[in-house]
């Protein structure tokens, strides 16, 4: 009796050990190297100086790493029963930002909540993804096939979109848009349901362009044509490029990057910090950085794979696409690819809120890895 009330007592313990031993410690080992490349890339870009953005990046990364542990840890149950208080949070975060938002930069993004300068649409993501997945979780294959059913989840995607879009803020509102795209798909919608979306796009974009600010008109004009105006809208793209080229194939060397030291590079702390690696470590160090971003995508899908839970794999799935999604547009806006968006590189560009809301997304994606076996959600009702 006296052994069954101590078996009883510590079994939590034995539950919460075992919960720790299952998490993917090799992802997380990834996701640590990602921040130690960031914290290098800011000390050089404060002229290395810990100052004012690798020790400030450091501590909110550890801030995120304990944040990140405590969330793998956490059920899913759990998580999906706050799906609706996520993101209704992030829509009245969203109207706060158009009502009382701190203008920086010509767009109005933040909110300062005690000194601090959050961004609430990187929380917005997270929130969609989590409400997304809980709803077709409860869907079944037939109830996806039916267009009357897409109505609400569609309203949901659109409404931060919008949003999003009045801060004014195209590039993570065309990211919002492309993970509820995608889970859409990995829910199980029709192609012909997919062709019916994709096909008023061009229609969509004319229209979008006609609304667009003359600043965002600018930087499509100089995406296409940026020697056009080489010291005024082309000039960050120009600089990023001249940037790149001078990295060779091994680089100038830590701290001895000519656009980066001199203070030619634009924004080298956020947007541009790749630009500002490449030009350091070279061709050789970017690849580096290029495949342990890769590496990090890959455990993502790994994990959507071994889920056995319907909500698990629509949740990592729409937190690796994040993922993903933030890398390929940071990259390709700094080497020229497309217009210059304002989207950071995620653990690697300095900033609060995209540190934090991308360690709660490992936390998440952690979570689906160490209760993959999971009860909840059972996929039967899925199918037909």
């Amino acid at each position: 009796m006296i052994f069954e009330k101590r078996l009883i007592r510590t079994e939590p313990r034995f539950k919460l050990l075992s919960k720790l031993w299952r998490i993917n410690w090799l992802c997380v080992i990834l996701v640590s190297i990602l921040a130690g490349v960031g914290y290098m890339a800011l000390y050089s870009a404060a002229g290395g100086s810990p100052y004012p953005y690798a020790r400030p990046q450091l501590i909110r990364f550890c801030v995120g790493f304990v944040l990140m542990i405590g969330v793998a840890i956490t059920p899913l149950r759990f998580i999906a029963k706050l799906a609706w208080p996520f993101y209704l949070l992030g829509i009245v975060s969203l109207l706060a930002v158009l009502y009382m938002g701190h203008v920086g930069k010509g767009a109005e993004r933040w909110l300062v909540v005690g000194g601090m300068a959050l961004q609430p649409s990187e929380f917005m993501k997270i929130g969609l993804i989590i409400l997304l997945s809980s709803w077709f979780h409860k869907m079944s294959w037939k109830q996806i096939a039916n267009p009357l059913r897409l109505i609400v989840p569609s309203i949901l995607v659109i409404l931060p979109v919008l949003l999003v879009l009045k801060q004014p803020n195209l590039g993570t509102a065309v990211i919002i848009g492309c993970i509820g795209a995608s889970i859409f798909f990995a829910a199980g919608m029709r192609y012909w349901q997919i062709f019916l979306l994709i096909f008023p796009l061009p229609f969509l974009f004319k229209l979008a362009y006609s609304h667009l600010h003359d600043y965002q008109k600018a930087r499509i004009t100089t995406f296409l044509h940026p020697e056009s105006d080489p010291l005024g809208a082309g000039y960050n793209i120009i600089q990023s490029k001249i940037a790149l080229g001078s990295g060779g194939m091994w680089g100038q060397g830590f701290l001895h990057g000519t656009q980066g030291q001199l203070n030619f590079l634009p924004e080298k702390q956020t947007d541009f910090i790749f630009t500002m690696i490449a030009e350091e470590w070279g061709f050789v160090g970017g690849s580096m950085v290029i495949l342990l971003l890769l590496s990090i995508v890959v455990m993502g899908m790994i994990i959507t794979m071994r889920s056995k839970c319907q909500f698990g794999r629509l949740l990592s799935l729409g937190l690796t696409m994040n993922f993903f999604l933030y890398c390929v547009v940071n990259l390709s806006m700094v080497m020229g690819a497309i217009p210059v968006g304002g989207v950071p590189l995620p653990m690697v560009s300095y900033g609060g809120s995209a540190m934090l809301t991308v360690m709660f997304g490992f936390g998440l994606l952690l979570s689906v890895q160490v209760h993959r076996n999971s009860d909840f959600g059972s996929t039967d009702s899925y199918e037909t």
